[in-house]
């Protein structure tokens, strides 16, 4: 990636380990996932959340839905399964910037 340079990562021993960083740190962690009632649309973001997926196939584990501050989810027709994962993190992330008016300059 040409871009990987401009990014801060953070590398976290395990679960556990992330979870405490999240505390430490003041983060929210913000579930995206079919199991909501919470749109997305409708959620209050702040430049300090952290936004997770799961898998494609499976979703997050329950122990992730139990750590996660809030859970919300992209509005779909009852028709459709769901979105792929990265469609969905994007709707949600340019939502997230355009709240915090955190677009880059």
């Amino acid at each position: 990636m040409d871009y990987a340079d401009l990014v801060d990562l953070h590398h976290h021993l395990d679960w556990d380990a992330f979870l405490q960083w999240t505390k430490d740190n003041n983060r929210r962690l913000v579930l995206l996932t079919t199991k909501s009632d919470q749109t997305y649309c409708d959620f209050e973001f702040t430049s300090e959340d952290i936004l997770l997926v799961g898998s494609e196939s499976t979703g997050a584990p329950e122990s992730v839905h139990d750590a996660a501050d809030a859970r919300i989810t992209v509005p779909m027709s009852r028709e459709v399964r769901s979105l792929n994962v990265a469609v969905s993190m994007a709707m949600v992330l340019g939502e997230a910037l355009r709240q915090t008016n955190s677009w880059p300059e």
